[in-house]
């Protein structure tokens, strides 16, 4: 089913994906996040669907699907850096920070951070070319909404 998808995704220089494929990268490595403490806890996923129905203007239903997709897509991919790569080629610099807002929003959701966390975050900032600063003042942004 994600079998042209994933071969966009691993080749040595992937094409800018099309918008419905780079949503589904965003929102399987909102998955990938959510599931690296080994507890993909209902939370998470509540707050993956919340953050893909805002960020793309999507149904709550549409939103639980994607995310249903996302969670199939990540099962199978190889690493991080495909979807960080995907995201990075389609979304201004100045737009990634609402990516890592995002990120951070899932990680916190359940209400534990944990080093598996943390150490992905640092390294989807890094891959995104986000900076420690501005990642550290986008989860700053997130906690300071509750």
């Amino acid at each position: 089913m994600f079998g042209d998808l994933l071969r966009r995704l691993t080749a040595p220089a992937p094409d800018r994906l099309p918008e419905p494929d780079a949503r589904l990268a965003l929102a399987a490595l909102l998955v990938r996040l959510a599931r690296s403490d080994g507890d993909y806890a209902p939370e998470e996923a509540d707050r993956i669907d919340r953050v893909l129905a805002r960020r793309h203007g999507l149904s709550p239903f549409e939103a639980a699907g994607l995310r249903r997709e996302a969670e199939a897509l990540e099962a199978e991919a190889p690493d991080t850096v495909r979807f960080t790569r995907a995201i990075k080629d389609g979304v201004a610099y100045e737009d990634r920070t609402g990516v890592i807002e995002a990120l951070w929003e899932v990680v916190l959701a359940d209400g534990v951070r944990d080093h598996e966390e943390d150490a992905l975050m640092r390294l989807a900032a890094s891959l995104l070319g986000v900076n420690d600063r501005d990642s550290a003042l986008a989860r700053q942004r997130v906690e300071g909404r509750g």
